[in-house]
């Protein structure tokens, strides 16, 4: 599909995160600075210097150790579904990127404004049709606290992001805990490998983890070898649902008809996600072919917006449509995507989740 730009993407990634070259090599030195910080907050976290407690529940962290979105909203949904059908009570917490004004823990539901909350919470609470408590909050710890006291049977929490939240203490399930840190890598992977800002990273690729969830197009063997050295991985596999329309949700037609009934150059998709592009691959496979505006991740929709796209079919992420809900135009057609986690995966999980609580045991 051919691509378009827009001022949005202005805010994307720069190119120069994806391969070593002079622009980063002449920042490589701050990111040096950037990490010896790193590392030095991580050794006070290791020393215990602070209050910070392991929480009376298992936590599983779903992050990222590069900038930007790998994918990890699905992930949240699936593994809060997966874990309800094999008997666990999950509760989700969300820092709430783009949320407005948060003053304390607060409550996601399916009818939330996506402005004060954001928009991957109110994704997450209309998917699982507020199936699971959701609460949201850039200090985790008390949203916790908050969505515990609010709903005591849930007894395994789900962060959605969070590896870099240093207040989150948890027991690794490496070292014999409940908690689980996974780390969500996408086909873009790390990039040149430097820190930020000369990279995209967060942290360093041998950060330690619990396990890595591949997602989009899958590494080669060869390359998962080198990268991973023997670190537990799951690939995970995606697919795009029946699209529905915007304005009337119960009319959906099939990715089929509609390569079938418009024109490429009469089709345009748009993308606010952390990978824009992964989307527009994955339509292409499905034989939709046409003109795609990437946008930043989390950028805002406005009537005007579409109103200057001269197409007959506009192709949306459901993490767009939360954003679009006063927007009334019949072209708008919202793309689902569903994702399966591995029977491999879950059981490692259950295996981990039904270990005693370390926290009885701590001298």
């Amino acid at each position: 599909m051919s691509s378009t730009k827009s001022s949005a993407s202005l805010k994307k990634a720069p190119q120069f995160w994806e391969r070593r070259g002079p622009t980063s090599i002449v920042l490589w030195p701050l990111s040096w600075v950037y990490g010896l910080i790193n590392r030095a907050l991580d050794l006070i976290n290791d020393l215990g210097i602070g209050s910070s407690k392991p929480q009376a529940v298992p936590v599983i962290i779903v992050g990222n150790i590069r900038v930007g979105g790998t994918g990890k909203t699905p992930i949240v949904i699936a593994l809060a579904e997966r874990l309800a059908r094999m008997g666990w009570k999950p509760g989700i917490i969300s820092r709430g990127y783009g949320a407005v004004g948060l003053r304390a823990p607060t409550q996601v539901q399916s009818d939330s404004d996506p402005s004060v909350v954001g928009d991957e919470p109110v994704l997450i609470a209309k998917r699982a049709q507020n199936q699971f408590p959701i609460w949201v909050y850039p200090k985790r710890v008390e949203s916790i606290r908050a969505l515990l006291k609010k709903d005591p049977s849930v007894n395994v929490i789900i962060s959605d992001d969070g590896l870099q939240h240093r207040a989150l203490a948890r027991w690794p399930a490496r070292e014999g805990g409940r908690d689980i840190e996974l780390v969500v890598r996408d086909a873009r992977g790390e990039g040149n490998g430097f820190l930020l800002p000369a990279g995209p990273l967060r942290e360093l690729a041998t950060r330690e983890r619990d396990a890595t969830l591949m997602t989009g197009v899958a590494t080669p063997i060869s390359l998962v070898d080198e990268y991973f050295a023997g670190r537990r991985a799951f690939t995970l596999g995606t697919q795009l649902g029946m699209p529905y329309q915007l304005i009337h949700p119960a009319n959906t037609q099939s990715l089929a008809s509609i390569a079938d009934t418009y024109l490429p150059n009469k089709i345009t998709a748009v993308a606010a996600i952390g990978n824009p592009q992964r989307f527009f691959d994955d339509l292409l496979k499905q034989g939709i072919a046409g003109k795609c505006i990437g946008l930043a991740d989390h950028a805002s929709y406005t009537p005007e917006f579409f109103s200057a796209i001269h197409a007959e079919c506009i192709l949306i992420t459901e993490k767009d449509a939360v954003k679009c809900s006063s927007i009334e135009d019949e072209r708008i057609w919202v793309v689902p995507m569903t994702l399966d986690l591995p029977n491999a995966f879950a059981d490692w999980l259950q295996s981990i989740l039904q270990r005693p609580d370390p926290n009885q045991y701590t001298l």
